[in-house]
C-alpha cells in the first residue's frame, strides 16, 4: 500500500451569484456580525466550525422552531397522507395559508407551506395529526432535541411563538438544519422559490419568505422567522458551483435587512474558504509493478480523473491498493488494483489502478532462468558455449584416433609394386 501526498492547488472559488464578486479567497474577510446577537457558520458536510459569535447563547428562535416540526414530520408521516386542519385560530399577524377546521389536505403540502410560507395553521395540523395533539407533539420534540444531543434547546410549541420555554442556540440550530439537508425531500423543499398546494379545499400558490432562496440562485435553505422577543433570525444555506456547502445561522438581528446582509456576508466568507483540488488525472501513472520472470516493469494508471473540493485547511491522500508483481499476459487497461482519494481520512472516492501497457507472459524456459537465477540471454550464451565445447570435443576425439592408427601402420615396408613382383 503506498500513499501520495497532494499539494492543494489554489482555485478561485466563485462569490455567491448576486453578491459582488469577491476578490481571491484569501482576501475575503470574515464579516463584523455587529447586530447579531449570536451568529455561526459550519460545513454542511461534517460541522466544522468556520466563523462564531456566542454560538451557545440561548435565544428565542421565532419560526426557526419550525426546523424541529419539519423534522419529526419526514420521520414519522408519509407524504402521501392526508391530515384534517384544526380550529386553530391565528392571530392577524401569523402567518397562515388559512385552513378551514376540518380541511384535509396532504402531509407534502402542509410541509411546503411550513417552510414557505411559514404557516402556522400548518404546523399544528401537523402536529395534531402526527401525535394526536400539540402537547403530545410538543413532547415528542423535546425527547428528539435530547436524542441530537442538542442541550441548549427547548420547545414550548410547534411554532415558535415567544415563550420561556421555546429557546435554541446558534450550535443547534446549525446541527438540526445540517440533519435535515441531508434529507432530499427537505433540501428540495427549502429551495423553492414559489409552489403550489394542489391538496385542500382549493389550489393555494405561497412564495418563499427566504427572499435569498428567491434571489441569489447559490442560497438554497433553510428557515427565517421573526417576533419580538427573537427579533430577526435566519439559518441559511448555500452550494457553491464546486459542491461546497456551508450552513449559517444568525440570532437576534436588528431588521430583515441587516439580517439578510449578514447572512449572505457569511455565506460568502464560507464559500471562499473552499478549494477544488485535482486529485487525480485518467491515465496518470501512480506505481510500477514488477512484470514476473521477465527484468521490466509496467505502469499502473488511474482509471479516471477525480477532483475533490475541499477547505484549504484540509488535506488530500490517495491510497494504492497495488500488486508488486504481475503475472501475463494482460491486455493494456486491466484492472490490477484501487486507488482511493482522502480528504482528512475520509474516503471521498474509490477509482480502479489499470494497467498502463501490456503485460507480457513468459514461457516455461523464461520461468526456468528465473527459478536458477539469471537471465534468458545467459542461458543462451550457455547453451552456444557448452555446444562449442562439445563440438570441439568431438572434433579432438577423432583427430586423437586417426593418429593412434597412423602410428600402428608398419615403418620401412613399401606397397607392393606391381612391376617387381
Amino acid at each position: 500500500m503506498a500513499v501520495r501526498r497532494l499539494a492543494v492547488i489554489a482555485l478561485a472559488v466563485a462569490a455567491l451569484v448576486g453578491v459582488p464578486t469577491a476578490a481571491p479567497a484569501a482576501t475575503v474577510e470574515p464579516p463584523a456580525l455587529d447586530g447579531a446577537r449570536a451568529a455561526l457558520l459550519v460545513d454542511a458536510r461534517d460541522g466544522t466550525v468556520l466563523l462564531s459569535k456566542e454560538p451557545d447563547r440561548r435565544a428565542a428562535i421565532a419560526s426557526t422552531t419550525k426546523l424541529m416540526t419539519a423534522l419529526l414530520t419526514l420521520e414519522r408521516a408519509e407524504l402521501d397522507d392526508v391530515f384534517p386542519a384544526s380550529d386553530y385560530r391565528a392571530a392577524p399577524v401569523e402567518s397562515r395559508i388559512d385552513l378551514q377546521p376540518g380541511e384535509r389536505m396532504r402531509v407534502e403540502d402542509l410541509l411546503v407551506a411550513l417552510m414557505l410560507e411559514s404557516a402556522n395553521d400548518a404546523a399544528v395540523a401537523l402536529a395534531q395529526g402526527i401525535s394526536g395533539s400539540t402537547a403530545a407533539f410538543v413532547a415528542a420534540m423535546n425527547e428528539r432535541a435530547a436524542e441530537l444531543g442538542l442541550d441548549g434547546t427547548s420547545y414550548a410549541n410547534p411554532i415558535g411563538l415567544d415563550d420561556p420555554g421555546n429557546y435554541s442556540t446558534a450550535t443547534d440550530l446549525a446541527t438540526l438544519a445540517r440533519r435535515l439537508l441531508a434529507d432530499p425531500t427537505f433540501a428540495r423543499i427549502a429551495d423553492l422559490p414559489v409552489a403550489t398546494l394542489e391538496s385542500g379545499a382549493r389550489p393555494r400558490t405561497i412564495d418563499n419568505r427566504n427572499r435569498l432562496v428567491v434571489e441569489v440562485p447559490a442560497v438554497d435553505g433553510v428557515k427565517t422567522g421573526h417576533t419580538s422577543q427573537a427579533g430577526y433570525v435566519l439559518v441559511g444555506s448555500a452550494t457553491s458551483a464546486n459542491g461546497a456547502q456551508v450552513v449559517s445561522v444568525v440570532l437576534g438581528e436588528p431588521s430583515e435587512a441587516a439580517r439578510d446582509a449578514d447572512t449572505l456576508a457569511l455565506l460568502r466568507y464560507g464559500l471562499a474558504q473552499y478549494r477544488r483540488v485535482p486529485a487525480l488525472r485518467r491515465g496518470e501513472e501512480l506505481a510500477r509493478a514488477a512484470v514476473a520472470h521477465r527484468d521490466e516493469t509496467v505502469p499502473l494508471v488511474a482509471a479516471r480523473r477525480v477532483a475533490v473540493t475541499a477547505r484549504r485547511d484540509q488535506e488530500i491522500v490517495e491510497r494504492l491498493r497495488a500488486p508488486e508483481e504481475l503475472e501475463g499476459e494482460l491486455a493494456a487497461g486491466t484492472r490490477v488494483g484501487t486507488v482511493t482519494v482522502l480528504r482528512d481520512g475520509e474516503r471521498v472516492r474509490r477509482v480502479a489502478l489499470l494497467t498502463g501497457t501490456e503485460v507480457p507472459g513468459a514461457g516455461p524456459l523464461r520461468q526456468l532462468t528465473h527459478a536458477l537465477g539469471f537471465p534468458l540471454t545467459a542461458l543462451a550464451a550457455l547453451v552456444i558455449v557448452s555446444a562449442a565445447g562439445i563440438t570441439g570435443m568431438t572434433v579432438g576425439r577423432r583427430r586423437h584416433r586417426r593418429r593412434r592408427r597412423e602410428r600402428r601402420r608398419p615403418r620401412g615396408r613399401l606397397p607392393d609394386d606391381p612391376d617387381t613382383a
